[in-house]
């Protein structure tokens, strides 16, 4: 079953990295502004997305200007700040009413979340930059059709890794 797993996830962070490799860039170029200027890069999670806010944080790497946004701290964000949103689909409620707040205040932010289709306006909307996820359905089949093994965290910290890597060669490009 572990190789199994492995192997479906070695799937999904390839296709990550092929199918968003311009996001990757566009939203690293966004969100190393902010350390760049006078400004934060703020970070939320919603639900197993603290993860990436933990990692950003505490992790042995720590992200550059990294901090972790409440939605009571939004009305103090200026425009030098930057938002990396993580959530597990573009129709979580929470994310959306951020994305909506940081959308009114023209705080450029980037959006990271699995996109669900029938939804008038979504988180992918909003963002100045979408990473998708494309984590629709658990990776591996049990024994009666359905589907289990949903990492959802796994996949956010390899976007955030990819995001963080990329910040941190325009950092010392920008520093040289």
């Amino acid at each position: 079953m572990l190789k199994m797993f492995t192997t479906q996830l070695t799937g999904v962070f390839k296709r990550l990295a092929e199918k968003e490799e311009f996001s990757f860039e566009d939203g690293a170029r966004l969100l190393a502004q902010a350390p760049v200027g006078d400004g934060s890069i703020y970070l939320f999670g919603t639900k197993e997305m603290k993860a990436v806010e933990f990692e950003a944080l505490e992790g042995v790497e720590p992200l550059a200007a990294a901090r972790v946004l409440t939605m009571s701290a939004v009305e103090e964000l200026t425009d030098a700040d930057r938002v990396l949103i993580f959530t597990r689909s573009n129709r979580d409620t929470e994310a959306l009413e951020l994305a909506r707040l940081l959308h009114e205040k023209m705080i450029p932010f980037v959006a990271v979340s699995t996109v669900l289709d029938g939804v008038d306006l979504d988180l992918a909307d909003l963002a100045d930059v979408h990473l998708d996820l494309r984590l629709t359905k658990g990776l591996l089949p049990d024994d009666v059709g359905n589907r289990f093994g949903y990492p959802t965290a796994l996949v956010a910290l390899f976007v955030y890794y990819g995001l963080k890597f990329t910040i941190d060669e325009i950092l010392v490009e920008f520093a040289e």
